[in-house]
């Protein structure tokens, strides 16, 4: 499933908000990231970043696609594993105007772990939206 709206900020500003773990609990429309540390700021694909949710799991997050201010896809894993086939992707296009159009997908179509096809076919395009919203807020403030 995929959401896609504008954001009256540029392409790169909104990359930061993304690409920087420690920021996604600020956006997080799904409200169950909690925090990451600092300093793992997302740069190449085969990078692995760690979340820590609210209910106190931590995951590694296997990153799978990158293009630097434009696309970034990450799979989530318990710590330590191999990820279990769902996949989260941002892909920002400039539009003009000091403007980006914003495409979140989630895609568990792929996902095997039968403790977390009942979490996923409950994620809504309402959660995509609200991450994207909070991320316009975040980027429009400068």
């Amino acid at each position: 499933m995929s959401g896609c709206r504008e954001i009256a900020a540029e392409a790169g500003r909104i990359f930061e908000l993304i690409a920087d773990p420690a920021r996604q609990p600020s956006w997080d429309g799904n409200d169950n990231l909690s925090e990451a540390p600092a300093g793992q700021r997302v740069r190449a694909e085969g990078a692995v970043f760690t979340m820590t949710l609210t209910t106190g799991g931590v995951r590694d997050n296997h990153v799978v696609e990158f293009e630097e201010g434009r696309r970034i896809a990450w799979m989530p894993s318990d710590h330590g594993h191999e990820p279990a086939g769902h996949l989260w992707r941002w892909e920002l296009e400039p539009v003009g105007d000091g403007r980006t159009r914003v495409t979140h997908t989630y895609d568990w179509s792929r996902l095997t772990d039968e403790k977390r096809l009942v979490r996923a076919r409950s994620t809504t395009e309402a959660q995509l939206r609200a991450s994207m919203d909070r991320l316009a807020e975040l980027a429009e403030r400068g």
